[in-house]
């Protein structure tokens, strides 16, 4: 995708002397209040076991430094890559996907849903007021467009509200290569981090996990001596970079099966074309279902997970049925939007141990 081609802005801007068009919005996004709020929202583990673990922010950087890897390899807009990468996750609410899953609960009743990447697109459309000459962030329409169709198609038909997002194409291959390097990302530090938090029986991933028992084959053989952890830590980059290796070698493969000379001939594709590989699609379906079997259900993770998932809930009701119980700025938002959909956006903008805070301060005896 090169910036000549860009839809542009929603408000025209002059040009920077020195910094392209997603250079600056990967600028606008890293200086955002939100993106600054991933460092105090959970990946998988809390500060229960250590301060060390991945957290929404260090999770989003791995993912923009995989991101920059693979796009330069292919050849694509690495700018453009790291900007998508590093708002991919911006509008996550506490507590990762559990959050995410009962604020979508608690929105049905009232004829509506909570998804991360439209409220992402709100933050940065709508949210985030920094400067003067226009709302929101003001990036650029890929980035945009990137942040809703990433990881999922939307129909227009459903979701009217997007129509300008081109809802019957492809996004570009630097918005497509997202989904797949934020799995390499969590899949391969999830692991690191359940070693970390003695959660992991490596027996057993070696048993269940040919991927990873076959880079630990390698490894032990080459380094016998060194300590576990070392073998341990050199087989898990092997599988990450077996996965981006991959991904890379089967993009090529399909641009190339499908003709692909263009971005609209990417548009048009009838697939998207960052994939895996299937053997390596294999593996790393294998990897992601030991992670949910063995670690993500971890009974010390879903006690966790599910005391701050009713918190949460606990939380909304009571803002949603005591009138004035929001901040002072907040109230004056229900005189524009239904209170159940600020009471989510109240939420969904707070950080584990803020909302945590507001709990306890609320529901104390």
């Amino acid at each position: 995708m090169r910036e000549a081609q860009s839809r542009g802005r929603h408000f025209p801007e002059t040009p920077h002397p020195y910094r392209g068009e997603y250079a600056r919005d990967r600028d606008r996004i890293i200086h955002a209040r939100a993106f600054r709020r991933l460092e105090a929202k959970t990946q998988v583990f809390t500060t229960r076991y250590s301060d060390h673990f991945r957290n929404r922010l260090t999770h989003t950087l791995e993912v923009a430094q995989i991101a920059r890897t693979v796009a330069g390899a292919l050849g694509l807009n690495t700018e453009l890559a790291e900007a998508l990468a590093l708002v991919h996750d911006i509008g996550h609410p506490p507590f990762g996907h559990a959050g995410e899953r009962k604020l979508d609960e608690l929105m049905h009743p009232h004829g509506a849903g909570f998804d991360h990447n439209l409220h992402a697109l709100r933050i940065v459309e709508q949210f985030e007021q920094r400067y003067p000459a226009h709302p929101g962030l003001n990036l650029t329409f890929e980035v945009r467009e990137g942040i809703i169709k990433h990881s999922r198609d939307y129909s227009a038909e459903k979701f009217p509200e997007l129509s300008e997002y081109l809802l019957d194409q492809r996004p570009p291959l630097e918005a497509q290569l997202i989904d797949r390097v934020d799995e390499i990302a969590y899949n391969t530090a999830d692991l690191d981090d359940a070693l970390e938090a003695e959660l992991l029986d490596v027996d057993l991933l070696l048993h269940e996990v040919p991927i990873f028992s076959e880079a630990f084959a390698q490894v032990s053989k080459f380094f016998p001596a060194a300590p576990k952890k070392s073998q341990f830590n050199e087989a898990l980059k092997r599988v990450l970079d077996y996965l981006a290796t991959d991904l890379i070698a089967e993009t090529r493969r399909l641009v190339a099966e499908h003709i692909v000379q263009s971005v609209t001939d990417v548009r048009y594709a009838p697939i998207r074309l960052a994939q895996f590989s299937k053997k390596a699609a294999n593996d790393n379906a294998t990897l992601k279902k030991f992670l949910f079997a063995h670690i993500y259900d971890h009974p010390a993770i879903a006690e966790d997970r599910n005391r701050s998932v009713k918190a949460l809930e606990e939380l909304f009701r009571f803002y949603l049925h005591k009138e004035d119980s929001m901040p002072p700025a907040h109230e004056a938002l229900t005189a524009y939007a239904r209170r159940p959909v600020v009471v989510c956006d109240y939420i969904a903008g707070m950080t584990d141990q803020f909302l945590l805070k507001q709990h306890r301060e609320h529901f104390s005896a």
